[in-house]
């Protein structure tokens, strides 16, 4: 079996008003290895818990000041807490009493004059519980954590870290649902990078990927929070802009064009400047989907190439 924990690595409050019971137990825990911290009252137990943070509580129930179920009720009402495993250690052996214990989120009790070997025996048990239950939680948490990044790889481009086609299209669709539900504007804009392919002949395939990382920031810079920005293949980008109409996806274009001519990418000992060109279409009535409005921004991008690029062109529906 998996040792799962070092005793030596575990702390275990012991809470008892007789001092000769405190002695008795500490010397039985010492010599299993366990670190031990004695207190004598229900108050010091709970001051004592915060500031240690005991692996176990061993638990008297019977004490002057407040008793050991008002401790523990106190302990397990307190989530920074609440996960200490509680065994209490009585000389009563009313059934009320254990029932009561159990009641306060006590996970054991033990009566006295206590078997030592029992004791011990209870003790490991609920350190390995706990433990056991830490271990799954942490490989719960780690588990959690993988399928967030494989979503995460599945979703975005490698190399910008923006969405990928793949969840450009998902949100879209999304987005078009919803405009389409409660008759909302959209608008969808058509990135290309002017002259791509001079820029990777001239400096190299590394310096374009520099290139197109450094117009994501840009573009990123001038978005707002519920805008969608992607690269949808190659030097081609697609923002989409949820309860936006033309005239304001027009404004949001030429903000962006803006930036990215005024900008520029060190190279070496040069300065590489870039210019884009963007179609803008948005959502009408008669649109079946995304696809639609995307064929439109294309239409648009397709014209503001050919009409001499750097620019922005609007596409509406016929």
């Amino acid at each position: 079996m998996i040792k799962l924990f070092n005793p030596g690595d575990c702390l275990i409050l012991v809470v008892d008003d007789v001092k000769m019971n405190l002695q008795v137990m500490a010397n039985i825990l010492d010599k299993e290895g366990y670190e031990v911290t004695l207190v004598s009252s229900g108050y010091q137990a709970l001051e004592r818990v915060y500031s240690a943070k005991p692996d176990l509580i061993l638990l008297d129930l019977m004490m002057p000041d407040i008793d050991g179920l008002e401790v523990c009720e106190k302990i397990k009402s307190d989530p920074t807490i609440n996960d200490i495993p509680i065994i209490f250690i009585s000389a009563s052996q009313e059934q009320s009493h254990l029932l009561q214990a159990f009641e306060k989120g006590a996970v054991d009790y033990v009566t006295k004059p206590f078997n030592t070997a029992e004791l011990l025996a209870r003790v490991k048990m609920h350190l390995e519980l706990k433990y056991s239950r830490q271990k799954l939680a942490k490989l719960l948490e780690e588990q959690v954590a993988l399928v967030q990044e494989l979503e995460r790889l599945a979703n975005t481009d490698s190399l910008t870290g923006i969405w990928n086609r793949r969840h450009l299209f998902i949100i879209g669709t999304q987005e078009f649902n919803r405009s389409q539900r409660y008759n909302l504007s959209f608008s969808v804009l058509l990135i290309d990078i002017d002259h791509f392919k001079k820029i990777n002949d001239t400096y190299g395939h590394n310096i374009g990927d520099e290139v197109i990382i450094f117009m994501t920031k840009i573009v990123n810079n001038n978005l707002r929070q519920p805008d969608c920005f992607g690269r949808f293949g190659g030097e081609e980008f697609v923002i989409l802009l949820p309860e936006t109409d033309a005239d304001e996806g027009f404004i949001v274009a030429e903000r962006i064009r803006n930036s990215i001519q005024n900008q520029y990418l060190e190279v070496a000992d040069q300065k590489v400047s870039i210019t884009i060109s963007i179609g803008i279409s948005s959502y009408c009535l008669g649109d079946k989907n995304i696809d639609a409005i995307i064929q439109r921004a294309d239409q648009a991008l397709y014209q503001a190439k050919n009409q001499g690029r750097n620019q922005v062109i609007t596409q509406l529906a016929s």
